[in-house]
């Protein structure tokens, strides 16, 4: 009887830091006060433009804060504003094999980020986030392009989430 009413305790617990902004189950540290997001276009300013990277980057980051947080996108500047641009998107071999040929390919991207805490300036910055991609020489970057922009993006956007509102 004492665990279920400790459970209870729990449970009640949790849904009320969550309820209040305090504490997302994401690990999300947000200012209670904080009600809106906004995410401003990301142009690709590389110098190898990939057409649609601007677009899926920028839907991808939104997407990761109307999932894990409780705020509410804003076409305005929210309470927590993203902006910047994409400024690298490049192709280098890795590994080089035994006839002198890349054995392997890496595409990175790289992402200028500011952002703008309105209720905890201390917590603004500005920063480039890079990732990348790894694949074998024997495929062209036409091959693995959407598979890897999807991957790249992904890890990305979790990174600039906990920069962003993750406190560990």
């Amino acid at each position: 009887m004492q665990s279920l009413k400790n459970i209870w305790f729990f449970l009640i617990l949790a849904i009320l830091m969550y309820g209040c902004g305090v504490y997302s189950f994401t690990g999300a540290s947000i200012p209670p006060q904080a009600q809106t997001f906004s995410v401003a276009h990301f142009p690709n300013n590389a110098q190898l433009v990939q057409p649609t990277l601007s677009q899926v980057f920028t839907d991808a980051l939104k997407d990761k804060f109307s999932r894990q947080t409780n705020l509410r996108f804003t076409n305005g500047v929210g309470d927590l504003h993203f902006e910047g641009s994409i400024t690298g998107y490049n192709v280098q071999p890795q590994a080089i094999g035994a006839d002198d040929r890349a054995a392997q390919n890496r595409l990175t991207v790289t992402v200028r980020v500011t952002f703008v805490n309105e209720h905890e300036p201390e917590n603004d910055f500005e920063q480039s986030f890079s990732r990348f991609y790894d694949y074998p020489s024997t495929r062209s970057l036409a091959e693995i392009e959407n598979q890897a922009i999807e991957a790249i993006t992904e890890a990305l956007v979790e990174d600039i989430f906990n920069r962003a509102v993750v406190n560990w």
